[in-house]
């Protein structure tokens, strides 16, 4: 018999578990500036190489050409950026799962002839023409997406099959005159050069600010109050109030310096509701959740549940109906469809700025807001070289070491992720 405890010793009590969350928010500033050491040594970098790039490169520029920071160069940035940007949403949907999509470029330029075809060859409504062309690049991604989750045919393959066969439609709708007009008017006009938010009004640049700023500030709160009610971690208000102040202050900024020029282009007011609403898809759904998961292990997706080949279609539907957008973006910037649409560096553009802006390669991590900030970073060194009078080749170069660079840190992240036990 046991006589080295008492009977009438009352064991201790369990240790309650705390999340880590929890004592970081107690302890104020100092236990974010100690969590945020803590994720950089475990390779959680998240948007933070691309942000201090952006800097650098704005940085440089703008030591060499003063108009760099100008208004009229931020708009010009701006406008230009949404088009690719739209193929790049696309593909970042496409990267989450692992997987490539290469005919986005040739989608595009095909979704912009079939549109001019219907418009002006055959004088469709507009607003129709542009349903159908989106809805016909939506047809065309489920079709890659058949042929390589049913078919078992790998996604290079079966894209970049889709890159040659699309590009040669194309030029068979556009046939030997080689090019078409576009009208401005409808969609085209609202994505044209020419078409700001509010036209003639600073307002509209304020309002957009002041939008976003209300729903980031509603959105932390009602986030707060939700996860306040089921008993897990969530933000204090001060930390929500200190996301939207820091929100507040760049949304203002850029809303003065691009009213100092012409405003806010509606094209990427379009391109940031777009941002919105694939961000709330991907965050906020069961669908993006599953994303996330096939992203991480396809075997463990399926055996918990997961319809891995309807999410796969649905993913390049969802990359072909971008493309088909991007193309009409592209092609509200000339009013034209031709023969070049979709050629040229347009697709290494489009996945460079997914992956530049922080979506991992390999599949799981990332977010659309990567598509944004990729963007940017190729628009400013496009739009710097130039102001410099710099050859083409250089943009390339230039470009392409970016490129290199953030594969770099992705894959270092990776492996400091999994030597640190947080893969």
């Amino acid at each position: 018999m046991d006589t080295s405890k008492r009977p009438d010793e009352v064991p201790p009590p369990a240790v309650e578990a705390i999340d880590p969350r929890l004592l970081v928010r107690e302890q104020g500033f100092k236990g974010y500036i100690t969590e945020f050491r803590r994720r950089l040594k475990g390779g959680e970098l998240g948007s933070l190489p691309v942000v201090v790039a952006l800097i650098i490169i704005w940085a440089i520029f703008q030591s060499k050409d003063s108009l760099f920071l100008s208004s009229t160069n931020m708009v010009n940035i701006s406008y230009f950026l949404s088009g690719t940007g739209m193929l790049a949403i696309g593909l970042v949907f496409v990267l989450l799962l692992g997987e490539i999509d290469l005919s986005v470029a040739s989608v595009s330029g095909l979704s912009s002839a079939l549109f001019a075809v219907f418009a002006t060859t055959h004088g469709m409504n507009v607003w129709l023409a542009l349903l159908l062309t989106v809805l016909i690049g939506v047809g065309i991604g489920a079709i890659h997406g058949f042929f390589f989750a049913k078919i078992g045919v790998p996604a290079f393959v079966v894209t970049l099959a889709g890159f040659l066969g699309w590009n040669g439609l194309m030029l068979w709708v556009l046939g030997d005159t080689g090019s078409l007009s576009l009208a401005d008017k409808g969609p085209l006009h609202i994505l044209g050069q020419r078409s700001y938010f509010l036209d003639q009004s600073i307002a509209g640049a304020y309002i957009l600010a002041t939008a976003g700023v209300a729903a980031m500030l509603l959105g932390g709160l009602y986030d707060q109050a939700r996860r306040r009610k089921a008993g897990v971690p969530y933000r204090p208000t001060s930390e929500v109030l200190l996301r939207t102040v820091a929100l507040a202050v760049v949304a203002y900024v850029v809303a003065f310096v691009l009213n100092k020029s012409s405003g806010v282009p509606n094209a990427l007011v379009i391109f940031l509701v777009a941002l919105i609403i694939c961000d709330f898809v991907l965050r906020r759904t069961t669908f993006g959740r599953k994303i996330f998961a096939l992203g991480g292990s396809v075997e463990a997706s399926r055996r918990a549940g997961i319809n891995v080949d309807m999410v796969r279609i649905a993913v390049f539907a969802i990359s072909g109906g971008f493309a088909a957008v991007g193309g009409l973006f592209l092609a509200g910037q000339t009013y034209t469809a031709t023969l070049q649409a979709g050629s040229g560096n347009l697709l290494m553009l489009a996945i460079a700025a997914a992956v530049i802006g922080g979506t991992s390669l390999f599949g799981g991590r990332g977010n659309v807001w990567s598509a944004l900030l990729g963007m940017l970073v190729i628009q400013s060194i496009q739009t710097g070289l130039d102001l410099l009078n710099m050859n083409q080749s250089i943009q390339y170069m230039i470009t392409g070491a970016v490129l290199l660079a953030a594969v770099v840190i992705d894959s270092v992240s990776r492996r400091t992720q999994k030597s640190s036990g947080r893969a």
